[in-house]
Order: C-alpha cells, then sequence, then structure tokens
C-alpha cells in the first residue's frame, strides 16, 4: 500500500489549496478513503471521509462547509479542497484508507504540510 500526498503549502488566512493522495498497490475504488491531520503537539484528527464509489462524504464540525473531499477512481486519486483556511487548520495531513464508517487504516504516506498565518 503506498499512499502520497502532495499541495500543502503556505498561505494566508482565507485562502484556499488542494490536496491530493495518489493512491497504489491495493484496489482503491474497493476503499472508503479518509483525510486525518496531526498539528505540532497534537494528536490526529479526523477531517472528511468518503465512500465508495463517491456517492456520500462526511466532515468534522470544525471543516464543514469550508472543505470537499473528492476522488477520481480513474486515476486512484483522493482530493481535499481546503477553502477558506484558518490558521487552526495548521498541520500536517494524510490520507487513510477507511474511515467513512468509523474507524480507518493508520496512514502510511508521508502526508503534506499546511500552514496557514493570520
Amino acid at each position: 500500500v503506498q499512499l502520497m500526498e502532495s499541495g500543502g503549502g503556505m498561505v494566508q488566512t482565507g485562502e484556499s489549496l488542494r490536496l491530493s493522495c495518489a493512491a497504489s498497490g491495493f484496489h482503491f475504488r474497493n476503499y472508503d478513503m479518509s483525510w486525518v491531520r496531526q498539528a505540532p503537539g497534537k494528536g490526529p484528527e479526523w477531517v472528511s471521509a468518503i465512500n465508495t464509489g463517491g456517492g456520500n462524504t462526511t466532515y468534522a464540525d470544525s471543516v464543514k462547509g469550508r472543505f470537499t473531499i473528492s476522488r477520481d477512481d480513474r486515476w486512484n486519486t483522493l482530493y481535499l479542497q481546503m477553502n477558506s483556511l484558518k490558521p487552526e487548520d495548521t498541520a500536517r495531513y494524510y490520507c487513510a484508507r477507511g474511515g467513512y464508517s468509523g474507524t480507518y487504516y493508520p496512514p502510511v504516506g508521508q502526508g503534506t504540510q499546511v500552514t496557514v498565518s493570520s
């Protein structure tokens, strides 16, 4: 299983970023997928999940209305569109298998850093 996150960066409050996660080594289309983030000194925080087929999504209250998760099974890629970013969104973001109906597999990628300055 390989998950490679990209798209992070340093932005100002109110700006947007789009994260991508390239998946390989497993049947991507058969898995629910999630985004998870971890801020310095804090534990992992589940952010969002999408089910197989992409017909249903769910979000943490902290990002609801600002973030949009999507997937493209043709390219085995997961996305997270992040709008109206806030300093509290600063964290390292990881994609992970599972998470739509509960627990997710531990992230295996390096993650991508998102830093939002005020």
